[in-house]
């Protein structure tokens, strides 16, 4: 199935949008104040062992303390696994790894068995093996890949690798220089961790958009449009230097529209919030995210079929299959997942409807597990969470409703209004811009985000004025032309 990456590139934040037969797939936010930590590499102090949980919580200079489990450790493994009071103690410094974004209320999930991602292979530094990647079926190519990568590595050399996916169409010349990299990367990781005072910060994992590039570019990839020449010109400069056969597929984006509003990416990401989305048929599906899990629930709505009422639920399930696999990997909803299907006495269809959830699913680079219907009729499924939900990410909970609900966050209403603005100066000629908002918005414009707006009106060539409305709601706003 061909796809693009469609890259839009702001000061306070970066979003990816994976389009695949013109379809909204995936959405990717990383916000420069808030920039996600899985892969950094820190030398953290242990706070507190918990021998009675096997793990310990680790200072590694974040807001919450982070956690390190036991079966985490590379110390601890063996014949024998060792308890992991044995292994650390308070106050004992450790180079660590986060594995897991903190969640909620949950700190970040550590590992002390680092791992570092390049282009072609993943580095383990502590281990010496050399393990070829799952989608490599082939056993023949298998055993080529292991035994060139064997010779380029060096017998003698420290450290194991795995071989990535695109790494099968690989000269020896690009994997030697992936291993140099990643060696050299993890050299300066030891130096700095032997001058650093814990807790510190000792290696940041690369930005949103050259993980892209990175990680997620595949065969499959016709395109990856990018809306800003500055980040044009990083990203040609990165792929030039690391991975040089995608520098043909990386285009600069000029048009007057936005590049998410011409492909109605912003229309995707409201609906991606919203708690109601409409099948085609007529039917609709319920969203309902808690803490500990996700709920779905399939309605026919309008959707009264042409033959029995069996084939009418029997079509608004099949359909509901596919919308709820896109939407899982639209709202990067994880954890225990519960879909309530509209009930369905044919076994046939049962089985068909579930069939038809699995290969919708098939697509998701997100590891998953579909355990079938239970006894109930509900299927139960889990997809792995390694980050915030979208929801999460771009909303917090509603002051006004108590929690039940959620609304877009000041920043997130902030960054809107500066595309309204943007998008208001591409079609009408303004003498100036005047922002009526909500106090908590207008605040953040004067205060933290006040570069953000004196940048935007240098690049429009008008002035930008903001007015505190107290009658107006945190989502609500109104950008007036004078």
């Amino acid at each position: 199935m061909t796809e693009a990456f469609l890259l839009n590139f702001t000061p306070q934040e970066t979003r990816v949008a994976l389009m695949q037969q013109g379809v909204v797939q995936e959405l990717l936010v990383e916000r420069t104040a808030s920039r996600g930590l899985v892969g950094n590499v820190y030398l953290g102090r242990v706070a507190r062992v918990l021998p009675g949980m096997q793990s310990a919580f680790v200072e590694v200079g974040l807001a919450r303390t982070a956690f390190l489990h036991v079966a985490d450790m590379i110390e601890a493994r063996g014949d024998e696994p060792r308890p992991i009071e044995k292994v650390v103690s308070d106050g004992q410094n450790l180079v660590v790894q986060v594995i897991k974004d903190p969640l909620g209320t949950k700190g970040a999930r550590l590992s002390t068995q680092i791992s570092l991602a390049g282009r072609l292979l993943v580095f383990l530094p502590q281990e010496k093996h050399i393990g070829i990647s799952q989608r490599i079926e082939s056993e023949a190519d298998r055993e080529a890949l292991r035994e060139r990568l064997g010779r380029l590595a060096g017998a003698d050399a420290e450290g194991g690798f795995i071989v990535r996916t695109v790494a099968e169409t690989a000269s020896d010349e690009e994997l030697a220089a992936d291993i140099a990299y990643l060696r050299k990367t993890w050299s300066e990781i030891c130096a700095a961790a032997s001058d650093a005072v814990a807790p510190a910060l000792l290696y940041e994992d690369l930005s949103l958009g050259r993980r892209v590039l990175r990680d997620l570019v595949t065969r499959e990839t016709e395109r990856v449009v990018i809306d800003s020449r500055e980040n044009f010109q990083k990203l040609s400069a990165f792929a030039a230097q690391y991975m040089p056969q995608v520098l043909p597929l990386l285009e600069h984006y000029v048009g007057e529209r936005t590049l998410f509003d011409l492909h109605g990416v912003e229309d995707e990401i409201e609906k991606a919030l919203a708690r109601r989305v409409d099948l085609k048929s007529g039917g609709y599906l319920i969203f309902d995210q808690t803490e500990a899990m996700t709920t779905i629930d399939v309605n026919t709505g309008g959707f009264v079929g042409v033959r029995t009422f069996d084939d009418t639920i029997f079509k608004t399930n099949l359909e509901a299959a596919q919308t709820i696999a896109r939407q899982l990997r639209l709202r990067n909803l994880g954890g225990i997942i519960i879909i309530d299907f509209i009930d369905m006495e044919n076994e046939d269809h049962r089985q068909a409807v579930l069939a038809e959830l699995q290969k919708a699913l098939a697509h998701d680079r997100t590891r998953l597990s579909v355990s079938g219907f239970t006894s109930l009729g509900l299927v139960e499924m889990t997809r792995k969470r390694t980050r915030e939900s979208l929801a999460h990410v771009l909303c917090e909970p509603c002051p006004t409703c108590g929690g039940r609900g959620e609304v877009k966050t000041a920043r997130t209403v902030a960054y809107e209004i500066l595309r309204e603005i943007l998008r208001e100066a591409r079609q009408f000629s303004a003498r100036e811009y005047r922002v009526l908002a909500s106090p908590v918005v207008t605040d953040l414009f004067l205060d933290e985000e006040s570069q953000a707006l004196a940048m935007l009106s240098d690049f429009v060539g008008k002035p930008i004025s903001v007015k505190a409305e107290s009658g107006y709601t945190q989502e609500q706003y109104d950008v007036v032309l004078l």
